[in-house]
C-alpha cells in the first residue's frame, strides 16, 4: 500500500535509491561481478608488487651486508711457532706488531729491519750486495733482521704480482723460519721484469719448493694466496708511518741513508759492526 508518510515502503525507495545487486529472477549483476573481478586483480597485482619489491630490497640490503663483511674481514694472520716446536727450525724467529718477519737471537745486539717489496728492482739490488752480511750477522748473532715486506707494486704487474708473492712470504716463513732468508735470495734473483705478468702462482711454489719448503700445505697457502689482506693492511700501516719508498733499511731504528751502504757490495756490514760495538 501507498502511505503518503511513506512508512509501508521499502528505505531504499523512500530515498529514491535503487537495487541493483539483483536482477530479475534473482540473478548476479554480470556488470557488477566483473567489476569485482577486476578490483581484485588489481588488489593482488598490487601485493604482487609490494611482495617483490620487498624482496628485492631484502635481497640488496643482505647483499650490501655480506659485502661490507668481506671487507671487514681481516682474514688470516700469520703465526710463527715458538721455538724448540717442530716448526720452529734452528732460528729463532716471530712476528713483529707491524707485521715483520724477525729473523735472529731475542738478544742480538743488533736490529736490522729492511723494508721491501718483492717486485722492486732496487730490492734486488740490496738483497745482491748485503743479503749475505744479513744472513751472516744472523748465523752468528750479532743482528736480528726484521723484513718487512710490503706490496705497494702491484701496478708493476699484471697479477698483482707484488701482493702475491708477499702473501707467499709470510707462507714459508710461519711454515719454517730457518729457511727464509734462502727462500728471499732465490725470489730476489728470479725476480720478474715490471710491467708483465709476473710469476705464477706455480712457479711461487716451485720457487719455495727449491728452498725446502715441500709440505703441499705450503703451496696450498700460496695458491689460495692466503695472506693477501693481512699484506694489504701491513702494507698501508708501512706507508701512513711515512716510508715512500724501498728498499728502506734501519739499524736499530735509525735509517740507512747512504747509498753506498745499502748498495755497496758488503757495504752495510761495517754499519752493523758499528751499532753492536756501542
Amino acid at each position: 500500500m501507498y502511505d503518503r508518510g511513506g512508512r509501508n515502503r521499502p528505505a531504499s525507495e523512500r530515498r529514491g535509491e535503487r537495487t541493483v545487486s539483483k536482477n530479475q529472477g534473482g540473478k548476479s549483476n554480470p556488470l557488477l561481478a566483473a567489476e569485482r573481478a577486476d578490483r581484485n586483480r588489481k588488489i593482488l597485482i598490487q601485493v604482487a608488487v609490494a611482495a617483490v619489491l620487498v624482496a628485492l630490497i631484502a635481497a640488496i640490503g643482505i647483499g650490501i651486508a655480506v659485502k661490507k663483511a668481506r671487507n671487514d674481514d681481516p682474514g688470516p694472520t700469520p703465526s710463527i711457532a715458538a721455538t724448540g716446536t717442530t716448526n720452529a727450525g734452528p732460528v729463532p724467529a716471530s712476528i713483529t706488531d707491524n707485521g715483520a718477519i724477525r729473523i735472529g737471537k731475542p738478544d742480538a745486539k743488533v736490529t736490522v729491519r729492511v723494508v721491501a717489496d718483492l717486485q722492486c728492482p732496487a730490492c734486488k739490488a740490496f738483497e745482491a750486495a748485503n743479503g749475505q752480511v744479513l744472513e751472516d750477522a744472523v748465523a752468528n748473532g750479532t743482528a736480528a733482521v726484521e723484513y718487512n715486506i710490503i706490496a705497494f707494486l702491484d701496478k708493476a704487474s699484471t697479477t698483482r704480482y707484488s701482493s702475491r708473492a708477499g702473501s707467499a712470504s709470510y707462507c714459508v716463513a710461519e711454515a719454517d723460519p730457518s729457511k727464509y732468508q734462502a727462500w728471499l735470495r732465490t725470489m730476489f734473483a728470479q725476480q720478474p721484469p715490471e710491467g708483465g705478468a709476473g710469476l705464477s702462482d706455480d712457479q711461487l711454489v716451485q720457487i719455495a719448493k727449491s728452498a725446502g719448503y715441500t709440505d703441499d700445505a705450503v703451496a696450498q697457502c700460496i695458491t689460495d694466496h692466503k695472506y693477501d689482506k693481512y699484506i694489504q693492511a701491513r702494507t698501508k700501516e708501512v706507508l701512513d708511518s711515512g716510508i715512500q719508498s724501498t728498499p728502506s733499511v734501519f739499524v736499530d731504528g735509525k735509517k740507512v741513508e747512504s747509498s753506498q751502504e745499502i748498495f755497496g757490495n758488503g757495504a752495510l756490514a761495517p754499519v752493523i759492526s758499528a751499532a753492536a760495538g756501542r
